[in-house]
């Protein structure tokens, strides 16, 4: 198979199309929660997060979240794994699109709910293993982190294949 740069896919297009992915999955995702917390009433409002609310959400729900977000994460890994052309280059793009997804998550829940409020807001991240709660700025410093360390990982993988051709 022939490498990116030989297909016409350098390294920024390959990057560029991998946070499309990223921004596309996180305003979905952004909608999802929308659709949960303001049609459906099905999970507290983002205001009113806090470690006692999630024992008030109904816990069938509370596993199909689970669920969802598990899918993110395969969703996730598979785009990595399929676009990757070595371990370098999947580690790195897992990395990368997770940052901008979590990032652009932030944006399309500002843009579809007017929250946060500010980047001191506590937010729910996750809920596997357990409920993990943070302020909005940690998982976006960790997302900004996670692109940073990914398109590095990417970069060492393209000249990682270019030494073994």
């Amino acid at each position: 198979m022939a490498d990116r740069t030989a297909r016409g896919m350098t390294i920024a297009s390959f990057m560029a199309l991998l946070a499309a992915f990223g921004v596309a999955m996180g305003y979905a995702e952004a909608v999802v929660v929308y659709y949960l917390r303001r049609l459906l009433d099905l999970v507290p409002l983002p205001d009113d997060i806090d470690p006692a609310t999630i024992t008030q959400v109904d816990q069938r729900v509370l596993a199909v979240e689970q669920t969802r977000e598990a899918a993110t994460i395969i969703m996730l890994l598979a785009l990595a794994i399929a676009s990757g052309r070595n371990t370098w280059q999947r580690v790195g793009a897992f990395l990368f699109t997770f940052g901008v997804w979590d990032i652009f998550y932030y944006v399309g829940l500002k843009t579809l709910l007017g929250w946060p409020d500010s980047l001191s807001a506590p937010d729910l991240l996750f809920l596997i293993p357990r409920p993990w709660y943070a302020p909005v700025w940690m998982p976006i410093l960790v997302s900004v982190a996670m692109i940073v360390m990914g398109g590095l990982c990417i970069r060492r993988g393209a000249r990682q294949r270019v030494r073994q051709q």
